[in-house]
């Protein structure tokens, strides 16, 4: 074998997941390491899906999404059509992500307010009541 290919450990160590993430990305078929009995070894190819499936959860991609993605890496079209579908994802999850953003700010602006007037019933509360005359 002329390619450094990694153990379970070195990967994560070197992408900063567990043994358990991998073996279930492995499961999932995302990746598809070596196997020489229980050992595990991850080629350059494995290292270069799993930086994707990494940088696709972080944008919030489906594993089924990622997986489609990295299924169409090998149609013989440059990766045209996996850039393609990429985009389109990616259109679309960042659409998702700033309706997300959205509302957020308005609940955030919304819970704001009622804090003020939180304040403002509390400090009206805390004031010395005025002896009857």
């Amino acid at each position: 074998m002329t390619e450094k290919t990694l153990t379970i450990r070195e990967m994560c160590e070197a992408y900063d997941v567990t043994p358990r993430t991998l073996r279930f990305y492995e499961a999932k078929e995302l990746l598809f390491p070596i196997r020489e009995g229980q050992k595990r070894l991850f080629t350059k190819s494995d290292r270069g899906r799993l930086k994707l499936i990494l940088r696709g959860k972080r944008f919030g991609f489906s594993l089924e999404e990622i997986r489609q993605l990295l299924d169409l890496y090998n149609l013989g079209d440059q990766q045209q059509t996996q850039f393609a579908r990429a985009y389109d994802v990616a259109r679309d999850r960042l659409a998702d992500m700033q309706g997300q953003r959205d509302a957020l700010d308005e609940a955030i602006a919304d819970l704001k307010n009622q804090m003020k007037w939180g304040e403002k019933m509390l400090a009206s509360m805390s004031q010395p009541k005025k002896a009857a005359e």
